[in-house]
Order: structure tokens, then C-alpha cells, then sequence
């Protein structure tokens, strides 16, 4: 994986760390300690799953102690054995544990992310189906969340409003109907932006169809519907299931012949991997 820049990571670490060391920084640490002492540590996996984060790990120690040394030995998108040894670090030690807990609170947030994502695409291996990620993720956490679904195996849906048009029940609703929002988006937009539109029911195809949207999100449709949409779509447009899917219910609908599968749970629902920092 090629992991994300320093400039994207750096303002969520630094926000974590005042977070956590406050006003007057980590009195714990600072009153046992030595200023000078050195502490060597481990991050290692107590279970398994996929590697994402190690970048913030690095960073919010480096942040503490610009001339710590970080060695990465299973990178991001790993899949990694409980007992597996991520990262050796060396570095002051007041410095290394006051960064302990926004490290490992990154790191095992990512990791669960990507981790929960290998699974859905584990699930559908050998159909056409693609797992994308949604916009339902922490706040101020985006960036982040959506590269450990790539780290995971996954694939990213629009990052934010405003690089892709996506047509919700809501926006047919105010329009008047599919037709009449599509072409709305299709007059209003450069032909760099791609236009996807929801719709919540079979009858609904034929009309988006009709105006040549690039995708067509199947919100909560049935089974055999799903099918039927693919049947009749033919190509025209790439589609995409949505709704309450889950690691029981994925493996159903990319049988369907659907393009792309949504899944809101890769970042709203994810439990964290169980990641600790040992001494070396």
C-alpha cells in the first residue's frame, strides 16, 4: 500500500496529542522517568487482521520525538497473525509513552477498518462485485478511514459532496422524478463529473436508464430484483447495491451480477483490532 502524505495525517495526530496531553502534558511519564531515559517498544497484533495506520503510529511518536527511530516490519495491508510484531520503536521514553495512546487509538481504529473490509471482500471473491465504502465515517477522520478500506482490499466511494453527483431519494423527490433530476445534474455539471442516481424500486430502471447516468444505486432492493435490474441494465451503467448489507447477506447480492456493493459498516460499525505497544 502506498500510504497516505504526512500533510493529510499530521493535523489529526497533532489534534489527538493536545488532546491527550492537555495542559500540562503527561505528568505520569515526566514525574517517573528520567528526561533522558530511552525506551525501546513493540507494536504487536493480540489477533488477527489487516495492517492500516502505521503511519499516525509513526508520526505522533516522531512528533514527540523528531529523532525517535520507527522500523515498520508488516506494513499497511498486511494481513498479520495474532503475535505479529507490526513496528519496533526506539525512542525518548517520555516521549514514546506520552505518544502510547494516539498511536495505538489510530492504529487499531484503521486496522479494525481494513480488517472488517477483507472480510466483506473475502466474501465476494470470484464475482464482479466490488466493495466501496461510504460517506458514513468519524468526522475529521475521512481520509484516514477510506485508505484503510483500500488497505483492507476495498474500494473508495466520493470522498465528499462535491466530487461526484449522487442522486438521493430525496433530491428525485424534490425534482419530480429521476428523469427530471438527472438531467438537472447533467446540465449543471462539467463532463468530468460522473452522475449517479439512486432509486428505491424496479419500475424506477427504465427511467434512469433512459438518461444515461453512469451509475445507478439499487437502495434496499430485493434479490430477485437486483437481478432483474442487472438483466435488463444490460452494461449501460454501472450498478450498485446499497443497503443493510452485511458479511450474511454480501455474498447473495454480488451473485446478483451487480458492479459495486456499499457498505456503510466498513467505517460506522468496524470494532478496533486488538493492538498493544510492549516494551522490546
Amino acid at each position: 500500500m502506498t500510504g497516505l502524505s504526512d500533510l493529510i495525517i499530521e493535523p489529526v495526530v497533532r489534534a489527538a496529542l493536545a488532546e491527550d496531553l492537555g495542559r500540562a502534558g503527561d505528568i505520569t511519564s515526566n514525574a517517573c522517568l528520567a528526561p533522558d531515559a530511552r525506551f525501546a517498544a513493540r507494536f504487536a497484533a493480540r489477533e488477527d487482521g489487516v495492517v492500516s495506520g502505521l503511519g499516525c503510529a509513526r508520526l505522533a511518536i516522531a512528533l514527540m520525538d523528531p529523532v525517535a527511530r520507527f522500523e515498520i516490519v508488516h506494513p499497511d495491508g498486511a494481513h498479520v497473525r495474532a503475535g505479529a510484531i507490526l513496528a519496533k520503536a526506539d525512542a525518548n521514553a517520555r516521549a514514546l509513552l506520552a505518544a502510547e495512546r494516539t498511536a495505538l487509538n489510530l492504529l487499531c481504529r484503521l486496522s479494525g477498518i481494513a480488517s472488517l473490509t477483507a472480510k466483506f471482500v473475502a466474501e465476494t471473491e470470484g464475482t464482479r462485485a466490488r466493495i466501496v465504502d461510504t460517506r458514513k465515517t468519524t468526522p475529521g477522520l475521512r481520509a484516514l478511514e477510506k485508505y484503510a478500506v483500500r488497505c483492507g482490499g476495498g474500494a473508495n466511494h466520493r470522498f465528499g459532496l462535491d466530487d461526484a453527483i449522487l442522486i438521493k431519494d430525496n433530491h428525485v423527490a424534490a425534482c419530480g422524478g429521476v428523469g427530471e433530476a438527472v438531467r438537472r445534474a447533467r446540465a449543471a455539471v462539467g463532463h468530468m463529473v460522473k452522475i449517479e442516481v439512486e432509486i428505491d424500486r424496479l419500475s424506477q430502471l427504465d427511467e434512469a436508464l433512459a438518461e444515461d447516468p453512469d451509475i445507478i444505486m439499487l437502495d434496499n432492493f430485493p434479490l430477485t430484483d437486483m437481478a432483474e435490474a442487472v438483466r435488463q441494465t444490460r452494461g449501460r451503467a454501472l450498478l450498485e447495491a446499497s443497503g443493510g448489507v452485511n458479511l450474511k447477506s454480501v455474498r447473495a447480492i454480488a451473485g446478483t451480477g451487480v458492479d459495486l456493493i456499499s457498505v456503510g459498516a466498513l467505517t460506522h460499525s468496524a470494532p478496533t483490532l486488538d493492538i498493544g505497544l510492549d516494551a522490546a
